[in-house]
Formats: C-alpha cells, sequence, structure tokens
C-alpha cells in the first residue's frame, strides 16, 4: 500500500445509464478522470422539497486526481440533467501503487 493523499473518489447519481455514460465518456475525454465505474439500478430514498421521495437511478463511482476536481465538478454541472446533482468527493487514503500509476497516466494531460 502507497498513499494515495492526491487521488479521489467522486460519487454522483444520475436518472439512467445514457446519462451516465454519457458524463463519464465527457469526463474521460476530457482527462479528468482514469476511471468511471457505473452502478445501475440502485434506489435512492430522500426528501425534496418538502416531500418523501423515491427514484431508481445509476451511481457514478469517478477515480481521479484531486487536482482535476474543480474541472470535473464544473464538466458534471453543465451537463448533469438534475437542478442539484450529487457531487460528494471522497478523499482515497492509499492504493495498491501500480494501481495509483495507472490513475496517474489516466489523468494526464497529453501534449
Amino acid at each position: 500500500m502507497k498513499p494515495a493523499l492526491k487521488f479521489a473518489i467522486v460519487l454522483i447519481t444520475v436518472p439512467d445509464l445514457k446519462t451516465a455514460r454519457a458524463l463519464a465518456g465527457a469526463a474521460l475525454r476530457a482527462r479528468l478522470i482514469a476511471c468511471a465505474n457505473l452502478v445501475p439500478r440502485i434506489e435512492s430514498h430522500y426528501r425534496w422539497k418538502g416531500k418523501i421521495e423515491s427514484a431508481a437511478e445509476v451511481l457514478l463511482v469517478l477515480k481521479t486526481q484531486r487536482s482535476k476536481l474543480v474541472a470535473l465538478e464544473k464538466l458534471i454541472l453543465g451537463k448533469h440533467p438534475y437542478d442539484t446533482p450529487e457531487f460528494l468527493v471522497l478523499p482515497l487514503a492509499a492504493g495498491n501503487q501500480r494501481y495509483l500509476d495507472w490513475m496517474n497516466q489516466g489523468c494526464r494531460t497529453t501534449r
């Protein structure tokens, strides 16, 4: 295990797989993430505008560098269909060195 303080995991919920794939693809093309996991068929329960709601959603788990978070948030918020999209950042404490190296390469801007 190696320290991974420069990396983060971002959680985003979306209404469907089409939206999840579009957001993941946009973030990958912009080199803002190394990887996106799409977890279909989650069931979300929440309070919205004073009422308890529930919805079927897809969870995106994005793996990125902390230095990319501002640009990633801007991209996601600009393309997300929700009024108030989830964008939660979890710090990454440690990970396998080879995987961390791969994440670094995936987020590297090419010139």
